[in-house]
């Protein structure tokens, strides 16, 4: 197991490497690319140029997140041949410079959706948050919403030349349903699994964020009937899933510990985003601290699952709440996140150590 830290490089992040260094355990930086839009090849030179500042630091660069999907993909348009054709080059050139998985989703419009950014806890902390009474309002007004709360940020998924056109893209679904998003996915991870498999890189499918249907949107990464079929359109090795403890459980009815234990088994979670959630009522949550007693999740069950079922792949700490003062993106401030680790780091020591 490589614990990682997810990382926007150093024009994008406030963060500094040696600070991230500096964290007991961390191995790797988990990296990407702000400034290419979807659908682009992702440059040698800058995928170098990435590769070696990480190293300089002594951190590694392995895993890439994300990889963004060009909706036309999505849609099945006649345009989606060209954009699969330029991820291909992608991964080889991410395969070229030593990164060996790819984090990436196929949910329509939106990566994720929070209603709330800054949501108070009871200790003055601030956190992210979804409560559905939020979705009542219209797309454009919780991208508003979203804008203001993330200071001078960008969030990734939510890049302002993907989402100026959020009306209409929409409407481009309307003849989407979950049967047609699926043979779209068919159709790409059948198109880029031979050349991930030539190159060494596994490609690691995101959960939908919440795992249900949002503005009418298809979901298809949304349970286990969902990452069982997805494992199996392609029964490859190099199709697997990024298990994200907190977006899967989103959904009640998901048996997150079930699911992480017969997909390990299976050996298809190369990467695991493991965080907390607190379920306010019904499906409205928010994003905890990591520690088992502050959120719903038995972080100890999650890490014991994995570690019991041979897992051997690359886990982050996901979504820091901000504390003591910080400011920076919301979810990914420095202090939460380390702590996270340094906690998940503390529940895989004591499971190694078991007499």
């Amino acid at each position: 197991m490589d614990m990682v830290f997810r990382w926007y490089g150093k024009k994008d992040d406030s963060i500094p490497l040696q600070y991230i260094r500096q964290i007991p355990g961390c191995k790797g930086i988990v990296g990407m690319l702000f400034d290419i839009p979807a659908g682009e090849v992702w440059p040698k030179e800058k995928i170098k140029a990435l590769k070696e500042e990480i190293e300089l630091s002594g951190l590694t660069l392995k895993v890439i997140e994300s990889v963004n999907v060009h909706e036309d993909i999505k849609l099945g348009l006649e345009t989606r041949d060209e954009y699969i054709e330029n991820y291909k080059q992608t991964i080889r050139n991410l395969a070229e410079y030593g990164v060996e998985v790819i984090c990436y989703n196929f949910m329509p419009v939106f990566d994720w959706i929070k209603t709330d950014l800054e949501y108070v806890l009871p200790d003055g902390s601030t956190t992210m948050a979804f409560e559905k009474a939020g979705i009542e309002k219209s797309p454009e007004e919780i991208i508003r919403d979203v804008e203001n709360s993330s200071g001078d940020y960008t969030l990734p998924g939510w890049e302002p030349e993907r989402l100026v056109h959020v009306k209409g893209l929409i409407d481009a679904y309307k003849d989407v349903d979950n049967k047609k998003l699926r043979e779209n996915f068919a159709y790409f991870i059948k198109a880029i699994i031979p050349t991930c498999e030539e190159v060494g890189v596994k490609m690691a499918i995101h959960p939908d964020d919440p795992p249900y249907s949002i503005f009418g949107l298809p979901r298809i990464v949304k349970n286990r009937e969902d990452l069982d079929w997805i494992c199996t359109v392609v029964d490859s090795p190099s199709n697997g899933i990024t298990l994200c403890t907190g977006s899967i459980s989103e959904d009640p009815a998901n048996d997150v510990y079930q699911i992480l234990a017969e997909f390990t088994q299976r050996n298809r979670i190369p990467f695991a985003h493991v965080r907390n959630i607190k379920f306010i009522q019904d499906k409205d949550f928010y994003e905890a601290p990591h520690l088992s007693a502050e959120g719903s999740l038995d972080m100890y069950k999650i890490m014991q699952v994995l570690h019991d079922n041979g897992f051997d792949g690359f886990i982050r700490p996901d979504h820091g709440r901000m504390i003591w003062g910080e400011t920076g993106r919301p979810g990914y401030g420095l202090y939460d996140r380390a702590i996270g680790m340094s906690y998940l780091n503390g529940l895989w020591e004591a499971l190694e150590k078991r007499k």
